[in-house]
């Protein structure tokens, strides 16, 4: 694709947030109904995963079908060949339903995800949750913002917290593992915020109610499509997310497991609090 204009970035801003509207309406509906839960591959799937998914996906293909994108969604991925989104410049990578155990739940702390990929890296990316009324969206380069549902829209920044046990860190209730665990019980940041989904986790760093977000891998290893429009969120409010070792995250790869251990912050104390993750970690292995 030729160098992206500042207006399509514009125009395709303004479509994501419409389908992410939408999409959250679709959620909002569908869980005051039978939800028709299925267990695939060990998590749970419901009838709005399904009713969203495809909602997104041909209201995004209908109206972006001058431009040759590529789709990777959580709920298709495994019966689409990997060689045409793999081949392709731009990607839409979408989780029409994040959070589905919270979902099911109906504690609200559910999100929907629409991230645009290009060069293996989000550039734009829109998060909604609808239980909230509030959709998050950013655009590479010109900040982030909140959209509330009466249309009022505010920018975001992340707080400026930066002593180690000020900080707060979003934790998840369900995906907790002993290695987790010992590693939070040594993690100099002791002030902790269960949320569910990482599109509400993502949010409460960029909402300056968290600072810090850990990820290990596992069983539960975060996916493309749960990191890559939550990712850019944070980062153009002035967080950050990179691996323990200070690299940045790959999307749209063969394998769109994002491994190893990953940190999210308001950037203050960043590279310390992945010096030390790595410290803990390590002793924890030996």
């Amino acid at each position: 694709m030729k160098a992206v204009q500042n207006e399509q970035f514009t125009e395709w801003l303004a479509i994501a947030r419409q389908v992410g509207w939408g999409a959250g309406e679709i959620l909002l509906k569908a869980e005051h109904g039978d939800l028709a839960i299925q267990d695939v591959a060990g998590e749970p799937v419901t009838i709005a995963d399904t009713a969203a998914n495809t909602y997104i996906l041909e209201q995004l293909q209908t109206q972006l079908q001058d431009y040759p994108f590529a789709y990777l969604t959580e709920e298709t991925f495994k019966t689409q060949p990997d060689q045409s989104r793999l081949a392709a410049d731009s990607v839409w990578v979408i989780d029409p339903l994040d959070g589905t155990r919270d979902f099911i739940q109906k504690n609200g702390e559910y999100a929907v995800h629409i991230a645009l990929v290009q060069a293996h890296r989000p550039v734009l990316a829109v998060v909604v949750r609808p239980a909230v009324g509030r959709l998050y969206f950013a655009v590479v380069g010109q900040g982030a913002f909140v959209e509330e549902k009466s249309g009022a829209i505010a920018p975001l920044q992340v707080s400026q917290r930066d002593q180690l046990a000020d900080l707060i860190v979003v934790t998840s209730r369900s995906h907790r593992n002993d290695r987790f665990n010992h590693l939070m019980q040594q993690f100099p940041c002791q002030r902790q915020k269960p949320v569910g989904s990482l599109g509400g986790k993502f949010a409460a760093i960029a909402d300056q109610v968290a600072d810090v977000y850990v990820s290990l891998s596992g069983k539960s290893a975060p996916k493309d499509w749960d990191l890559a429009a939550p990712e850019l969120i944070l980062t153009e409010a002035g967080g950050q997310l990179t691996h323990f070792d200070g690299t940045s995250l790959l999307y749209n790869q063969p394998d769109v497991t994002q491994w190893g251990g990953l940190l999210a912050s308001n950037g203050r104390r960043h590279q310390d609090l992945c010096a030390v993750a790595s410290e803990i970690l390590a002793a924890i292995e030996n």
